[in-house]
């Protein structure tokens, strides 16, 4: 079973290198009403350009059908979250990275924060050859990039012709950080912003994150704000949490002006309150939540 699973994910590689404009288009694959039928594969593996990938996990999988970046420099890779699923058999992401994509390069596996849903598959890198991973905790974050004045401070990687800039984004979670790509023009903003609904844990530190990030668009060219979920149709009208059938999302790419209308919204908004706007909704998560949330994370399930 594993081997056809693999096979029908390296399958899924051979997609043809899309230039810019076709990312605002792109139609994911975006699960089934009836599961038992699906026949898409465990990864969906986008070839934006010949170093720049976006896997998506199916959402018969896992219903968060996560975004996965793996972005490619001359001396090492850059993988951003390892998805939901932790079994290799169902969900082959070491070996799809390592068989279609980076085949040789060392991976830096990175997480835009430590929620499961983005930390799932750890596992199948953790103590693999050429592999270094950051574990999803706000010390090893911090020690890793050398971010010493976090949330203040940004840092780089270099990737060998390639320079990532780390920028934290704590509010959903305490450990989240955006990281821009300057060959791609990219801001990864996790679950920071996507187009859907943002769950905000800590309003202030949210709105200190997306005042620095818009703060960030205004000094460097951003040709996409790119989450790692979506939850929203084309029209404008949230999925139902849960969902494996998503039929006429729409796109994954927000834009640099997106993220300038959130700061403003932010800005005028001094306490927690919903603010929906036509391509997410901000959504500030009560006591009891937060408590759920730390007892979670408490017993490492995050």
């Amino acid at each position: 079973m594993r081997n056809a699973v693999l096979a029908a994910c390296l399958a899924s590689a051979s997609i043809h290198v899309a230039a810019g404009s076709e990312l605002d288009g792109k139609v994911w694959n975006h699960g089934s009403a009836d599961c038992s039928g699906n026949r898409d594969p465990a990864i969906e593996v986008f070839r934006f350009d010949a170093t720049t990938y976006i896997l998506r996990q199916n959402k018969c999988l896992n219903f968060e059908a996560p975004f996965i970046y793996v972005l490619l420099g001359e001396r090492q890779a850059f993988v951003q979250d390892t998805g939901a699923t932790d079994d290799p058999a169902t969900f082959p992401l070491y070996d799809v990275i390592r068989g279609q994509i980076a085949k040789t390069l060392p991976l830096v596996v990175t997480h835009s924060h430590s929620h499961s849903d983005h930390t799932a598959a750890d596992a199948q890198f953790r103590g693999k050859p050429g592999v270094t991973l950051i574990e999803p905790e706000p010390e090893s974050v911090r020690e890793f990039f050398g971010l010493a004045q976090w949330p203040e401070q940004s840092a780089t990687l270099d990737l060998g012709g390639r320079s990532l800039v780390v920028i934290p984004a704590p509010g959903h979670q305490d450990e989240s950080i955006a990281v821009y790509d300057s060959q791609t023009g990219w801001l990864l903003t996790g679950d920071t912003l996507y187009p859907g609904t943002l769950y905000v844990r800590d309003w202030q530190e949210y709105r200190a994150s997306i005042r620095r990030l818009a703060g960030f668009a205004r000094s460097h060219r951003i040709s996409a704000v790119m989450g790692t979920h979506i939850e929203i149709s084309s029209t404008g009208a949230l999925f139902p949490v849960g969902s494996t059938f998503q039929p006429g999302e729409a796109p994954l790419p927000l834009s640099a002006a997106d993220l300038l209308r959130l700061d403003e919204k932010l800005q005028q908004v001094g306490q927690p309150a919903v603010i929906a706007l036509e391509k997410f909704t901000v959504a500030p998560i009560g006591t009891l939540q937060r408590v759920i949330s730390n007892v979670a994370k408490w017993l490492g399930i995050r």
